[in-house]
């Protein structure tokens, strides 16, 4: 049986990702994630339970409404992929045990924040306060101390609220929001103040990377707005499943 764990791990990440896609659409819409019922956004028509079976579904239907025809954005697919895909990971790096569930929801969380700022530019509080309301009932199964993750708290909101008013004295534009700030205090709280210095490394060091591609492929400049939930959220996942073979490497390669 313990052989078929991560096939059932990736498979319950599966359906889960369907769930994640209907938060991913109505949270910013300020709709209820659990009725009505998920149907077609052209035609209306409710989604019959064998259309909504993750990816098989969609690869079935050519990636087009049943009903209507009208394509279905390939965010569906990808989304349940990543959910699953996480779930396995999350499974490998912490066995069956609480820590791997509550690091699944967790990074479940971040994939939606991650869709939501890349559409619409904004982090829902009721996705960062949230985490972290949640997070201090859950931190006792995690490997993270109370002090830690209070500590973690206050880092992550701290450094980037000081980031955000430093880089404003400095050009006297707005750089990052609120959003961030509460997104990062929330990995505070999940990862300590350990994960929230890596994260911001993490982030800024890949933000770059895709943003100079970005900017010149789109003629933008340099001060065009990129979402950083999404390179924040990557760098928590980062450091929660490889960060401390990261930062032995890194230091062992320095000494």
């Amino acid at each position: 049986m313990r052989a078929y764990l991560p096939l059932l791990a990736a498979i319950f990440g599966l359906f889960i990702g369907s769930f994640l896609n209907v938060c991913i659409h109505r949270i910013p819409r300020g709709e209820s994630i659990v009725f009505p019922p998920s149907k077609c956004p052209g035609c209306g028509t409710k989604i019959k339970p064998w259309d909504n079976i993750p990816v098989l579904s969609y690869l079935l239907l050519l990636g087009r409404c049943r009903g209507c025809g009208q394509r279905i954005s390939l965010r569906y697919p990808v989304v349940e992929l990543l959910s699953g895909l996480l779930a396995l990971t999350m499974f490998s790096a912490f066995g069956l045990t609480p820590a791997a569930l509550i690091y699944y929801a967790w990074a479940c969380n971040l994939l939606v924040v991650t869709f939501i700022d890349i559409d619409f530019q904004i982090i829902p509080d009721s996705l960062s306060l949230g985490g972290i309301a949640a997070g201090f009932v859950l931190v006792w199964w995690l490997p993270v101390s109370y002090a830690d993750a209070l500590i973690g708290l206050a880092a992550g909101g701290g450094l980037l609220i000081a980031i955000i008013y430093g880089y404003y004295f400095l050009t006297g534009k707005q750089g990052m929001g609120g959003g961030d700030v509460k997104l990062l205090a929330m990995i505070g709280v999940f990862t300590g103040w350990q994960g929230v210095l890596f994260t911001i490394f993490m982030g800024s060091l890949t933000g770059t990377l895709v943003g100079i591609p970005w900017a010149f492929a789109n003629r933008k400049n340099m001060q065009a707005a990129i979402p950083f939930g999404p390179f924040l959220a990557l760098g928590a996942l980062v450091y929660v499943l490889w960060g401390a073979r990261i930062i032995d490497w890194y230091f062992g390669i320095l000494l």
